[in-house]
């Protein structure tokens, strides 16, 4: 394994018998501003991000963006923990980390960059939906094959809720959106594929990374075996206790029970 990375199954810490790894702590933080929102219904106003907000001085939405939620962020954040809790089991934490931070990296820069362009607007930003969108992406590409709902494989499943979301926004005429989606599909794409992941795609630019190496599994040892080298254990001692009465006082110091059993260990322990 690389000594950069920690093991995949290592969490950052416990909150009493809740291993919080990388994707459990952001589904955390995520369902905590959705209840913050409760209490608070204008936060996620002040938390969204649009490329004019911050050029107009409110340069904290760059960051906040992801935790503009409200309470139906418990969905989102249940279909995040348990598609993105498969990539860091692959990926390690510190990985997965950095994935998802490249992810939030990706989509802002993208939304930046069709503001940019001439006659377009970038689309504003808000919640983990987009992160979370960005993982089942992930998830499907990596493992295309898998069963989905009813059946069906994961890739077909990918395929619709992506011309879905193009063709909704075709339909509304909201080409920015539609573009700051495409830059983000392949940013994140190729983020991805240097982090470890998509590497059957070859057509993605840029250089395949190496996962981390999976810790080795050890085979269960059938519970017969661990009776069998327990008696062994047993054997020994009653051998080695024998052995230290010849040393002490000779074999003659032994009975007759004492020398047949002496027998019977040395035969079993051959055996064994």
């Amino acid at each position: 394994m690389s000594r950069h990375f920690a093991s995949p199954s290592e969490p950052w810490f416990r909150l009493g018998s809740l291993e919080v790894s990388t994707v459990v702590l952001v589904c955390l933080l995520g369902v905590a501003s959705g209840i913050a929102w409760v209490v608070m219904p204008d936060l996620p106003d002040l938390l969204f991000f649009h490329p004019w907000l911050v050029g107009a001085g409110e340069v904290w939405r760059v960051v906040t963006w992801p935790f503009a939620n409200t309470i139906w962020v418990l969905i989102t954040a249940l279909i995040l923990w348990y598609f993105g809790s498969e990539l860091e089991r692959i990926l390690g934490r510190t990985r997965m980390l950095w994935l998802l931070l490249g992810t939030w990296a990706s989509l802002t820069v993208a939304s930046t960059l069709v503001t940019l362009l001439p006659g377009l607007t970038g689309s504003s930003l808000a919640g983990l939906d987009l992160l979370q969108f960005a993982v089942l992406l992930l998830w499907i590409a990596e493992y295309p094959n898998r069963p989905f709902f009813f059946g069906i494989p994961a890739w077909v499943f990918g395929t619709i809720i992506v011309a879905v979301q193009a063709l909704s926004m075709v339909a509304g005429r909201a080409f920015g959106s539609l573009l700051s989606l495409v830059f983000s599909l392949v940013f994140v794409a190729m983020m991805a594929r240097r982090f470890g992941l998509l590497s059957a795609y070859e057509w993605i630019p840029g250089r395949p990374g190496t996962r981390p190496a999976a810790p080795p599994r050890t085979r269960p040892v059938p519970r017969s075996e661990v009776r069998r080298e327990q008696q062994r254990m047993t054997d020994r001692e009653q051998l080695d206790a024998l052995l230290d009465q010849i040393n002490d006082h000779g074999i003659q110091s032994l009975t007759d029970a004492q020398r047949r059993e002496l027998m019977r260990l040395r035969d079993r322990l051959r055996k064994g």
